[in-house]
């Protein structure tokens, strides 16, 4: 059965329903992009499955990622389910779990020494790129890392009703405590911005392209996240541990750390050829 056009007024419900749920601002910002994404494609058509589904088809016909896509799916059918429009809703597009990622994607560990080096001359970043590769930590979870917290030697982050902490190796914390010292910090996060506000995503994500150049590596391979995947893939080839992994990533699901862990599919066909199954 048809519905009424989607409008502002039950988005903004939506809206206050997500802070409700004590969502992160990321997780909020990023279902209500889907939403407008799909409210462009609705313009003042009523909402009903055959739309969703023609948005699922036009998605793919636009060459989205099949993960991409079930993840803008997922945003719809949250909204329709908090609006009761559960016969709105469509089914995700079914993936086989692959067993090794995309090697254009990964960021070495030796690529990631060479974005060291380039980021030499810049102190902050330079120091930022191994606070988030050497604790694992999400990129919005680095303004957690104040003056006080690492005195502690410890961060404490709330998240989507979750609070877990987070160690800082002693190493890293006598750089930080050096770099505070030094930038005259005596209070507050250490990653900051010439007003004195905490260094946003946006603004990591821009610096850190710019050692791309620089260090030889591709601008696909650099961002936040690659970093914390880093961490991951490197914790978890001396601990063997998954359990243990997503506890220190925040994961709820031990599903999301494998995807963390996948090798690329150069590694993986040397495991294969290693079987020694083919003479």
């Amino acid at each position: 059965m048809a519905k009424n056009a989607l409008s502002k007024t039950n988005i903004q419900a939506y809206q206050n329903f997500l802070r409700s749920e004590e969502k992160s601002n990321a997780t909020c910002e990023k279902y209500l992009r889907d939403i407008r994404n799909f409210m462009v494609f609705a313009g003042r058509q009523p909402v009903d499955k055959a739309l969703t589904i023609g948005w699922k088809k036009q998605l793919e016909a636009q060459g989205y990622a099949v993960r991409s896509i079930n993840s803008m799916l997922a945003s719809v059918n949250s909204l329709f389910g908090f609006l009761g429009w559960h016969d709105c809703k469509v089914k995700n597009i079914r993936l086989q779990r692959r067993a090794y990622c995309a090697e254009e994607k990964e960021l070495t560990k030796a690529e990631y020494l060479r974005l060291l080096e380039a980021a030499r001359e810049n102190e902050q970043l330079h120091l930022l790129l191994q606070t988030i590769c050497g604790t694992g930590i999400r990129v919005s979870e680095l303004q957690h890392f104040t003056l006080e917290a690492v005195r502690r030697g410890e961060i404490t982050v709330s998240c989507k009703s979750k609070t877990r902490t987070i160690l800082i190796p002693g190493k890293l914390r006598k750089l930080l405590m050096k770099y505070a010292s030094g930038h005259h910090i005596t209070s507050g996060p250490i990653f900051r911005g010439s007003t004195g506000k905490p260094l946003n995503r946006s603004h990591i994500w821009r610096l850190m392209k710019q050692l791309c150049k620089t260090a030889d590596v591709k601008a696909t391979k650099v961002f936040p996240h690659n970093l914390r995947k880093l961490f991951a893939r490197v914790f978890y080839g001396i601990e063997k541990d998954i359990a243990k992994l997503a506890d220190i990533l925040g994961h709820s699901s031990i599903n999301t750390t494998r995807i963390y862990i996948m090798t690329t599919g150069a590694e993986h066909r040397r495991k294969i050829e290693q079987l020694g199954l083919v003479v």
